[in-house]
C-alpha cells in the first residue's frame, strides 16, 4: 500500500481514536498547521509554513547524539577488546568471548521494543537519562572485573542502556522536518562514528604493548564510565520535550495495562534462550547435546508463540499492525536485521584478524579498523545530503549493501601474507555503514504513521541487533569448529620436524596463549619447529576468520537484491514536524 494512504489522521493508539501526530495540537495550535498535521504526507512541502528552528531544538538532538557517542564507544570496545579480555581474565580460553558483545545485541533486542513502547505513555526523557546512568554502572563493573563471568555481567548491565538506543534515532528524527529528517540520522552517525574512533584509539593506547593478557582494557572503562555519565547529565541539561496527547490523557495505572506484557515476556525468553542455543552450538556443545537443541527449541517455541500472540491477539502492542501497511517498513526490517548481522561480524572479527595476522601492536589494529569510522562520517553525511535533496532511499540502499559484500569478498580472499591490502578493505564497510542506516531508518520511519516513531525506531534498532546476536552466534560456531582443527594442523607442522610427542601440548599451549617466553623452554622445540607451528597456527585462524566472512556475505548480498523492492515515496519528504520540542509560536513566529 502507499505511504500516502496511511495519513496520520487515521494512525490510532489501538483504541480506535486518533493520536495527534503534534505534541502541541493539543495546547498552542498554529492555525495555518491544520491540514499538514491530519495529512502530513499528502501535503506539498511548498505549501507549508517553513518552521524556524532554534537553539533548542539542535541542542536536543546534539543530547542525543552524546549519547549515542559513549554507546558506539562501549559496544566498539567490547568488539576490539574481546580478545585482550578474554586472555587477561579467562586464562588463556575464549571459550565464553563471544558473550562480551553478545549479551549487548541481546540487551538491545529485548529491550529495545520495551522501551520504545514504554516511552510513548511515559515520555522519553526519562528513558534515557536513567538507562545511560545504568551504562555508567555497568562500565565501572567491568573495569573492576577479577573474572570473565564478572566482565559478561558488566557487559549485561551496560546493555540495559542500549535498550533507549531507538528513541535517540527517534528523537533526532521527530524534532525536525520530514524533509530533513536523513539529516538527523546522519547526526547519529557521526556521533556513532567519531565514538567508534574514540573506543579503538583509547583502547589501542591503553593496550599497546602487545595483545597478550593486559590491563589496560580497565583504564578504557573507567574513561566509557565518565562518559556515560556526562552524556546521562547532557540529555538532562539539553532535552526538554513538549509533553504528548499519550503521556497526559492516561493514569499512571491506565499507562502500564496499555503496555504489551505478555509480548515482553515472550520477546525476552525467546530472543535469550534462541541466542544461547545458537551460541552453545560447539562451543561448547554438540548439538546433539540438550544444551544446545532443547534451549535453541524452547526459544524458538517462544518466538513463534510471540509472532501468534501479535498477529492474532494484541494489534496495537510492540508490532503494531498500523506499522505494516506500507511494504518499505517490513523491507527495512529485513535488510536492517542482515546489516546487523554484518556490522556485529566486522566489528567483532576484523579487528580480532589483523590482531592475530599482520599487528603485535594493539593502536595499529585499532587505527586499522577506524579507518571504517572514518568513511563513514563521509558516507553518512553524504547520505543524508542525498536523501534529502532527490527525496529517494531505494538506490543508495542497494548501494549500500554492495559496498558490504565488496568488504566481505575481500576479507574471505585475504591471506595471512596480504597485510597491505587489508589496510584499503574498511574503506568499504565504512561506505557500507553510513550508506544503509540513514537511508533505511528514515526509510521506516517515513513509511509508518508518525504517532508510531518510537515503536517504529524500537522495531528497527532491536532487529538489528538481534541479527547481530544471531549473527554473532553463527559465526562464533562456524569460527569454533575451524579451530577444532588447530591442535591437528599444529601436530602436522611440527612433529615432521622433530618435534617430540610429550612437547605436542606444551607447543600449542604457548602458541595459543601468545607465550613467547616459554616457548624456548619446551624440549625439543626448535626455531624451525616454532616457524611451522606459528604458520600452521595462522593458517588454521585464517580459515576460521574466512568461515565468518562468506557467511556474513550471504546476508548482505540477501540485502541487497531485497532492497531493490523499497519505493521512493517522495510526498513524505515535507516540512512537517511530527514531535517538536517548541512550541508552535515559537517555530512558526513571523518576527524570527
Amino acid at each position: 500500500m502507499a505511504a500516502d494512504a496511511v495519513p496520520a489522521a487515521a494512525a490510532t493508539s489501538g483504541e480506535g481514536s486518533p493520536i495527534p501526530s503534534s505534541p502541541a495540537a493539543s495546547s498552542t495550535h498554529h492555525p495555518e498547521k491544520t491540514a499538514q498535521e491530519q495529512h502530513p504526507s499528502q501535503v506539498d512541502d511548498r505549501d507549508e509554513p517553513k518552521p524556524h528552528l532554534h537553539a533548542k531544538t539542535f541542542l536536543a538532538v546534539f543530547a542525543v547524539c552524546s549519547i549515542y557517542f559513549v554507546q558506539i564507544y562501549n559496544v566498539v570496545g567490547a568488539g576490539a577488546q574481546t580478545n585482550t579480555i578474554a586472555l587477561t581474565l579467562g586464562n588463556g580460553s575464549t571459550a565464553d568471548s563471544v558473550w562480551l558483545a553478545s549479551s549487548i545485541a541481546i540487551g538491545t533486542a529485548v529491550l529495545s521494543p520495551i522501551f520504545s513502547q514504554g516511552a510513548d505513555y511515559f515520555g522519553r526523557r526519562w528513558f534515557l537519562i536513567i538507562a545511560t546512568l545504568i551504562g555508567a554502572v555497568g562500565s565501572i563493573v567491568i573495569a573492576r572485573a577479577t573474572s570473565m563471568g564478572m566482565a559478561i555481567a558488566g557487559f549485561t548491565i551496560t546493555s540495559i542502556s542500549y535498550g533507549a538506543q531507538p528513541l535517540l534515532h527517534a528523537v533526532s528524527s521527530e524534532v525536525l522536518p520530514r524533509r530533513y529528517r536523513s539529516w538527523g540520522q546522519a547526526a547519529d552517525l557521526t556521533a556513532n562514528a567519531f565514538g567508534g574512533i574514540t573506543a579503538l584509539l583509547v583502547a589501542g593506547a591503553f593496550t599497546r604493548t602487545s595483545n597478550v593478557p593486559s590491563e589496560g582494557f580497565r583504564n578504557f572503562w573507567y574513561v566509557g564510565t565518565g562518559l556515560f555519565f556526562l552524556a546521562s547529565v547532557l540529555c538532562a541539561l539539553l532535552y526538554h520535550p513538549l509533553p504528548t496527547e499519550r503521556e497526559t490523557s492516561f493514569t499512571v495505572g491506565e499507562k502500564l495495562a496499555k503496555l504489551d506484557w505478555v509480548g515482553y515476556a515472550l520477546l525476552t525468553f525467546g530472543i535469550v534462550l534462541f541466542c544461547v542455543g545458537l551460541s552453545w552450538s560447539d562451543n561448547p556443545f554438540p548439538w546433539s547435546d540438550p544444551h544446545t537443541s532443547a534451549t535453541f527449541a524452547v526459544g524458538m517455541l517462544m518466538i513463534v508463540l510471540l509472532a501468534v500472540y501479535e498477529t492474532f491477539f494484541k494489534k496495537d502492542g510492540m508490532f503494531h499492525h498500523g506499522l505494516f501497511k506500507n511494504r518499505n517498513f517490513a523491507i527495512t526490517l529485513v535488510c536492517l536485521f542482515c546489516e546487523g548481522v554484518a556490522f556485529f561480524g566486522a566489528n567483532n572479527y576484523f579487528a580480532f584478524q589483523v590482531g592475530v595476522l599482520y599487528e603485535t601492536d594493539a593502536l595499529i589494529v585499532s587505527v586499522r579498523y577506524s579507518i571504517t569510522m572514518f568513511v563513514s562520517i563521509f558516507s553518512c553525511l553524504g547520505a543524508g545530503l542525498y536523501c534529502a535533496a532527490t527525496k529517494k532511499i531505494r538506490w543508495i540502499s542497494v548501494a549500500s549493501f554492495l559496498f558490504f559484500v565488496i568488504f566481505f569478498a575481500c576479507m574471505a580472499q585475504s591471506t595471512p601474507e596480504q597485510s597491505t591490502a587489508v589496510w584499503g578493505f574498511p574503506v568499504f564497510l565504512g561506505m557500507a555503514l553510513g550508506l544503509s542506516l540513514v537511508a533505511l531508518i528514515t526509510a521506516a520511519q517515513l513509511s509508518t504513521p508518525p504517532d508510531l516513531i518510537a515503536i517504529t525506531s524500537g522495531l528497527v534498532i532491536g532487529i538489528r541487533s538481534l541479527g547481530g546476536s544471531v549473527g554473532l552466534a553463527i559465526y562464533n560456531a562456524l569460527f569454533n569448529k575451524a579451530m577444532g582443527h588447530l591442535g591437528d594442523n599444529i601436530a602436522a607442522a611440527a612433529m615432521p620436524l622433530g618435534l617430540p610427542p610429550s612437547s605436542l601440548g606444551p607447543l600449542i599451549g604457548a602458541l595459543t596463549s601468545h607465550d613467547e617466553a616459554a616457548l624456548f623452554q619446551i624440549p625439543g622445540v626448535t626455531p624451525q619447529i616454532v616457524g611451522a607451528g606459528v604458520d600452521a597456527l595462522k593458517n588454521t585462524f585464517m580459515s576460521a576468520f574466512k568461515n565468518v566472512w562468506i557467511a556474513a556475505s550471504a546476508f548482505v548480498a540477501a540485502a541487497a537484491i531485497l532492497a531493490v523492492f523499497l519505493q521512493d515515496h517522495q510526498e513524505e519528504f515535507n516540512m512537517h514536524i511530527d514531535n517538536p520540542v517548541e512550541k508552535d509560536e515559537e517555530l512558526y513566529s513571523l518576527h524570527d
